[in-house]
């Protein structure tokens, strides 16, 4: 077996579980999980449709590279949304569709990491764990960059020291952020994008979260984007990830798309011909049609709004909470350990959110995820309505 399993950290998601086991929640308030990012918002009933009608594609192995048509669709998306003109994106070159992000994530690294190098991929802390995985089973080491409030929950690459930057090899953004929904700014993918070509490093760019954000005139910046401002029309270094799962509440459909720089797209095309991961012929329609509409895409915003408003307005008064610019996450600050706090309230009142800790590793002397759980803000808005007013109660408690 590869001996790098051993490094693996267990899912946030099995020490979750572990946490809660021995422990009856009040048997009278119904359970309400608040800890997974897997929206809960119907499936748009035209990407449903499309699916249904499509069936027929079953018949017939999809290749790796995808139906000219989505990648299309999916390049005419791109510049629309990132204001990059019009067939500058090659979505013959340029473009990939994968089934999900968490897939592509992972995979990237093991295409893109020599370990010869004894390489080193940054990485924010908190952070989404498949980075930290795919880092580990590609036989590279992790290096953590802290988010604080101190810092806007963002990492300070002003300050890591340049030998890191020298031994990096992949670098892992995810803006807006999970857990903290915090937005890398142009400015600052500038300095990334700087750095990427002075030390000869590929910047991976998480953006699944950015459909959902708070300012209708103010969507958050993407990677190639600020590449097009900057003048890196060929998008050199940069590789940008996104999904369906959270833009069209599909997450079932396992279906999104890389994007960037084509001859770092080529060699991962190379790969993921070996991997065996080509998308579904019903699931590309399915897609074509989701990325060719942005009606559904602003009612979800519109819903995710009216949850946080009313989140917020119950909770804000006993407890440092603010509404992050993008994502449908709350990262709250507990008056107690984090896990003290999700066990504690989950025996109280019925409600499961995810201690910070879990999403975090020590560096520097701290844990950044630590007295913080993050709530995902996924269920009903009546849902989280209740579940403000039961953590409200439970928060009296301690007090």
């Amino acid at each position: 077996m590869n001996p790098n399993l051993n490094q693996l950290h267990p899912y946030p998601f099995e020490k979750l579980n572990k946490l809660k086991q021995g422990v009856t929640p009040p048997a009278d308030k119904d359970h309400i999980s608040l800890s997974i990012g897997e929206p809960k918002h119907p499936t748009p009933h035209f990407i449903q449709e499309t699916l249904l009608a499509h069936l027929h594609g079953l018949g017939n192995y999809p290749t790796t590279k995808g139906l000219p048509e989505l990648r299309q669709a999916i390049a005419a998306w791109i510049s629309k949304r990132f204001a990059i003109p019009s067939g500058l994106i090659d979505s013959d070159s340029q473009i990939l569709p994968v089934n999900g992000t968490r897939e592509a994530l992972f995979s990237f690294a093991q295409c893109a990491i020599d370990p010869a190098d004894k390489p080193l991929v940054v990485m924010p802390n908190p952070f989404y764990q498949i980075y930290e995985g795919a880092a580990l089973l590609a036989g590279a080491e992790p290096y953590y960059l802290n988010t604080t409030a101190e810092n806007a929950y963002l990492p300070d690459f002003d300050n890591v020291p340049e030998p890191i930057w020298q031994r990096c090899r992949l670098l892992y953004i995810c803006s807006p952020g999970n857990p903290t929904g915090a937005v890398i700014e142009r400015d600052i993918h500038f300095k990334l994008l700087e750095l990427a070509e002075k030390y000869d490093f590929v910047i991976a760019s998480d953006e699944c979260y950015t459909e959902i954000y708070d300012d209708e005139s103010n969507p958050p910046q993407g990677l190639l984007q600020s590449a097009y401002q900057a003048g890196n029309t060929a998008f050199e270094r940069c590789v940008i990830f996104h999904s369906l799962s959270k833009r069209s509440n599909a997450p079932g459909l396992r279906s999104g798309f890389v994007a960037g720089d084509a001859e770092v797209l080529r060699r991962y095309f190379q790969y993921r011909t070996y991997h065996g991961c080509a998308m579904p012929l019903p699931t590309q329609h399915a897609s074509i049609a989701a990325w060719r509409d942005e009606m559904h895409v602003e009612q979800n915003r519109q819903q995710y709004r009216e949850k946080f408003a009313a989140f917020i307005d119950i909770l804000a008064p006993i407890c440092e909470l603010s509404k992050p610019p993008a994502s449908f996450y709350v990262w709250l600050k507990t008056p107690i350990a984090d896990t003290d706090f999700a066990r504690q309230l989950f025996a109280a009142q019925n409600v499961t959110v995810l201690p910070g800790s879990y999403l975090s590793r020590d560096s520097n002397g701290i844990n950044p995820g630590e007295n913080h759980v993050r709530i995902a803000l996924v269920a009903p808005l009546d849902e989280c309505v209740d579940a403000a007013n039961r953590i409200k109660n439970f928060i009296h408690t301690l007090t």
